[in-house]
């Protein structure tokens, strides 16, 4: 079994963006009106080579997002607080097909969430079964999903999602789980925080496991400190989950890989975990 870090291009943010600052909706004016930037940031898909198929988690971002036009000017979160560095060749369909898969045969798709960073690929996985929160799904659609950020618009005519209500199975710290394959090894964990229906994908190496951890947090660090970001919903529920996935790699070497953090391909490669620093087989 193989897992590829496949970044898609890059995405700068507010620094209020990454650490939050102030309660309720402060915390979001805060976010927007900040004038400090992160330094551009990867945006990171992951595929796994799974006996049973290829498992494609997040579907990244599409080179569109850094056109005039893409993200609606009318939403203050595009205009203000984001931009997007994303060429045609870094997209999700080419840099599968650089490591010999093509996406047609890709038995999964797993969207964490539908943040355009996370789904903007879509287009690649045409009759690719699509697996999305039922709660995240909820939250993104129509013109309420527009106005909390989700460019709805753009997903593809074609795109009818398998909805994922994860089963009361608990897995280590996690109170739900679904397994995607036979063996097992790949699950589905709930990560709520940054979206309501947010999912992370746990691949079990045997004496470790590897944690997709989209955006739980920005950072290992982030997570490992409580950081939470100035974007999320509900911080008590990221809250919760960050002290989850800390509980969960207390119990079990965890490599943890957020989305934008830039030490996720290097940890990847060192199998490099959260508490220990030791390097497992992988």
């Amino acid at each position: 079994m193989k897992i590829h870090a496949i970044q898609t291009g890059t995405v700068s943010l507010t620094t209020r963006w990454r650490e939050g600052a102030g309660r309720g909706k402060l915390r979001l004016l805060n976010t927007i009106r900040d004038r400090t930037w992160t330094e551009p940031l990867p945006i990171y898909a992951f595929a796994i080579e799974h006996p049973e198929g290829v498992i494609v988690f997040d579907a990244g971002e599409t080179a569109r997002a850094a056109e005039p036009g893409y993200f609606p000017r009318w939403h203050p979160m595009f205009r203000m607080a984001v931009r997007m560095d994303v060429r045609p060749e870094d997209e999700i369909g080419p840099r599968l097909e650089a490591l010999g898969i093509a996406p047609r045969d890709v038995r999964h798709l797993v969207l964490s969430h539908l943040h355009t960073d996370h789904a903007g690929g879509l287009h690649h996985f045409e009759g690719v079964e699509t697996l999305v929160s039922r709660a995240d799904l909820d939250d993104a659609k129509g013109v309420g999903g527009r106005l909390r950020g989700y460019p709805n618009k753009r997903w593809p005519a074609w795109f009818d999602p398998t909805l994922v209500d994860l089963p009361a199975d608990p897995y280590g710290s996690f109170e739900a789980s679904m397994a995607l394959t036979e063996a097992g090894d790949v699950r589905l964990v709930p990560i709520p925080g940054h979206t309501p229906g947010q999912l992370a994908l746990v691949v079990d190496e045997g004496d470790g496991v590897v944690f997709l951890g989209a955006d739980s947090a920005y950072t290992q660090a982030a997570m490992l400190d409580g950081v939470l970001d100035g974007v999320s919903p509900d911080i008590e529920a990221e809250r919760d989950t960050h002290e989850r996935i800390r509980a969960f790699a207390r119990d079990r070497p965890t490599v943890y890989l957020p989305a934008h953090d830039p030490d996720t391909a290097a940890r990847l490669a060192a199998r490099e975990t959260v508490y220990s620093g030791d390097v497992v087989d992988g």
